[in-house]
């Protein structure tokens, strides 16, 4: 038998290969930690943005459910849209002096997450994020030029109230004299199929709030609209009442004064024919004379 003097391939503490494993496995220990706990805020600000969810006039005023409750179910899951990020980007977009460019941007699911990387060739530029919704608009950053140009501008936030139109602008109206370059990248990742389906229950119960007491104000609102409609009909039929009535007298009344009319005609004829005799005489009196 022969022997190896090569030392036994148990591992010992000291190990060069240990040692360098031990800091990847560290690393990545800490993004899994770091992904869990965005993701456990991403949850907790959907949940917070879903518990005061309130509908839109708009959907209140619709004449039909279905408004409501499209948005209120959110995206189907059952969609490709879930779980598929949308990313919209451009290179070296050309921003004249004195003036803007928007990239809009239309968000329907409530819980997506929105992050952004812009950046410029050579100078800085003014840049901000507005939310446009029904009820207003929102600044999700306000607009301030930024140094793009050194080092890419980054951002995440979270959309919970939808439908909304993020505003995406690049200001060089402060340039009289360079022209800017952007570069953007923008990924609007929806929400994850947990999120979405405790979002959906939590718009549901307030929505549901919502439309309970609005129907419990109708319903004051109906009982006291029927009675005014109620004193307004008996109003009115006494009113047609008396206008039959009236028209009936006005018959009489319009009967008496044609009636007068005719007899007028002829008492002023009489008149003028008896003055005519007694100042005149009579035809056949002077023919016997």
């Amino acid at each position: 038998m022969v022997e190896s003097d090569d030392p036994p391939n148990d591992e010992s503490p000291n190990d060069d290969s240990a040692s360098s494993e031990q800091p990847e496995i560290t690393t990545a220990n800490g993004e899994a930690e770091a992904l869990e706990l965005e993701a456990r805020a991403i949850a907790q600000a959907m949940a917070s943005a879903d518990a005061s969810y309130v509908p839109s006039p708009s959907l209140l005023a619709a004449d039909e459910a279905e408004p409501l409750l499209s948005q209120v179910d959110g995206p189907s899951l059952t969609s490709d849209f879930i779980g598929n990020p949308s990313v919209y980007k451009a290179k070296a977009v050309p921003v004249a002096l004195r003036t803007k460019f928007d990239v809009p941007i239309h968000v329907t699911a409530g819980g997506s997450v929105v992050e952004y990387e812009i950046s410029t060739d050579l100078y800085d530029i003014g840049f901000g994020v507005t939310a446009e919704r029904e009820e207003g608009t929102t600044n999700v950053k306000d607009s301030a030029r930024v140094d793009s140009h050194v080092e890419p501008v980054t951002g995440k936030f979270l959309v919970g109230s939808v439908p909304c139109a993020l505003i995406f602008s690049f200001d060089n109206e402060y340039s009289w004299f360079r022209e800017k370059k952007v570069s953007y990248k923008i990924t609007v990742t929806p929400p994850k199929t947990e999120n979405v389906i405790k979002g959906r229950r939590l718009r549901a119960k307030k929505a549901l709030e919502v439309v309970s007491k609005d129907r419990h104000d109708m319903e004051e609102r109906y009982v006291i609209a029927s009675q005014k409609q109620t004193e307004l009909e008996e109003c009115i039929a006494k009113l047609e009442a008396e206008l039959t009535e009236k028209k009936k007298s006005l018959d009489v009344v319009l009967k008496e004064v044609g009636w007068l009319e005719k007899k007028t005609v002829v008492r002023e004829e009489q008149i003028k024919l008896l003055n005519h005799r007694l100042e005149k005489g009579w035809d056949d009196e002077k023919c016997e004379v």
